[in-house]
């Protein structure tokens, strides 16, 4: 029984060696300022999204540490296309104004439901939004 334990460690030692040869880009796309929201929305708004959206909404994203680690670089890899896909806060003028206000409106809900920052605020507290901030985030969704 010991022999197969120490067997089994040893392959999985070797099988996450070798998952860190397998890394996804972590490089950002060029972003024009005058594309993001920032631009385009109050500089609360746009403080607040920087804060709390900007690693998985945009493309300013600050790669942490462990984002260097498979599996985990895999995840985070995989998060932040899926929510460029959804929204990305760095290409806010390529959207037409309807589209904006249904974003604003998406973010707004999932805010004041809690699904954003989601897990990720586990990892990053300071992406955490208080009252305050979804309420802000609401705000400009109605406006």
């Amino acid at each position: 029984m010991n022999r197969r334990f120490v067997f089994v460690a040893v392959g999985f030692v070797a099988v996450l060696a070798a998952a860190q040869l397998v890394r996804p880009s972590t490089a950002n796309p060029p972003t024009d300022p005058a594309h993001t929201i920032g631009a385009h929305a109050s500089s609360e708004v746009s403080a607040i999204l920087d804060r709390s959206c900007r690693d998985c909404h945009s493309n300013a994203t600050v790669w942490p540490r462990y984002a260097r680690v498979a599996p985990l670089s895999w995840l985070m890899s995989y998060a932040v296309t899926k929510g460029r896909r959804a929204v990305n806060f760095s290409e806010w003028i390529t959207y037409p104004p309807d589209v904006r206000r249904t974003l604003l409106e998406a973010s707004c809900q999932d805010a004041s439901a809690g699904k954003m920052p989601g897990v990720y605020a586990s990892l990053q507290p300071e992406t955490r939004l208080s009252a305050r901030d979804v309420e802000t985030i609401c705000l400009a969704a109605r406006q």
